[in-house]
């Protein structure tokens, strides 16, 4: 399964009751964020998750109230005592950005490995060969990249063609895992002994931009997507083309087209003070769609998994 936690759903400035934009996902005793907004630790510590398993920071664009939390939380990760290496991805000069925010938090004891985004579409595998992150270039007024977080799902294990090629019981979580095996001489290969891949994960996230067929084609088949809604209001429509913004039905309009399982709202303007008053106009357009809170959580699981 995967854990998602949007941290902090506010965009420009944060307010009292929201932090500014963050999402972190769990997995296998991985996590992955993405953006790091002013108020990242606090929402963090509100949630009762740890900044030290953060293997993996992805950075939508460089707007300030989408990085800059991010000194402090790599503070907080150094003095959790963690030494692994976190990997950083994110649009054209990701590097300079990050190193002009370590100016405050020159010294860490862990590596970070930089992954600069080039193209309009990249596909990026760390660590875990079943989870991919998926980055779309989007439409703001600086480079902005969307993500999506795909875990696949491997056939399920087939015991009678094990053990019709005399595959040892010890050999079976190897198999399971990917991994080949030896017996009697001969290789048995994953593919061997597993049935038909089965459904995976998808979460796909993207916010600051306008509405664009990239966005639509990354959100298909998702478990769940979220999305930008800077403004609820009407009449907002012109400043939202302006200033490369979606509003709340431009966003349901997306799921419409993609349709995800479900769609979560992020990303609000600090004059919107209560999103939920208008989602019953978004789910005349999309029914599955809810206002994003900051600390709203939920576990994205397999098909038939307990």
């Amino acid at each position: 399964m995967l854990d998602v936690c949007l941290l902090g759903t506010g965009g420009m400035m944060p307010l009292p009751y929201r932090w500014l934009t963050s999402l972190l996902t769990r997995y296998n005793g991985s996590s992955i964020l993405i953006d790091c907004g002013e108020g990242t630790q606090i929402a963090l510590k509100e949630k009762g998750w740890s900044a030290k398993p953060i293997d993996t920071i992805c950075f939508t664009h460089y707007h300030a109230d989408h990085i800059s939390g991010l000194p402090g939380l790599l503070l907080t990760m150094g003095n959790a005592e963690r030494t692994e290496p976190v990997n950083m991805i994110g649009p054209k000069g990701l590097e300079k950005v990050v190193s002009a925010l370590r100016t405050i938090a020159p010294e860490l004891p862990f590596p970070i490995q930089y992954i600069e985004l080039k193209e309009p579409k990249e596909t990026i595998t760390l660590g875990q060969e079943n989870l991919k992150i998926e980055a779309f270039r989007v439409n703001h007024n600086i480079l902005c990249y969307g993500y999506s977080i795909v875990i696949d799902r491997i056939g399920k294990f087939q015991v009678e063609k094990a053990m019709a090629y005399e595959v040892p019981k010890t050999g079976w979580g190897k198999l399971q895992k990917g991994e080949s095996v030896e017996v009697n001489g001969k290789t048995i290969t994953p593919d061997m002994v597993l049935g038909e891949s089965r459904k995976g994960i998808k979460l796909t996230y993207c916010t600051d931009t306008r509405p664009t067929a990239s966005i639509v084609e990354a959100a298909v088949d998702s478990d769940l997507f979220i999305c930008e809604g800077m403004y609820g209001e009407e009449g907002k429509e012109e400043k939202a083309k302006e200033y490369k913004h979606m509003t709340f039905y431009e966003a349901a309009q997306i799921a419409k087209e993609a349709n995800p399982r479900q769609m979560w709202l992020t990303h609000y303007s600090p004059s919107l003070m209560k999103p939920e008053e208008f989602m019953p106009k978004v789910k005349k357009i999309f029914a599955n769609a809810e206002a994003g809170k900051d600390g709203k959580t939920i576990q994205l699981k397999f098909e038939n998994e307990e």
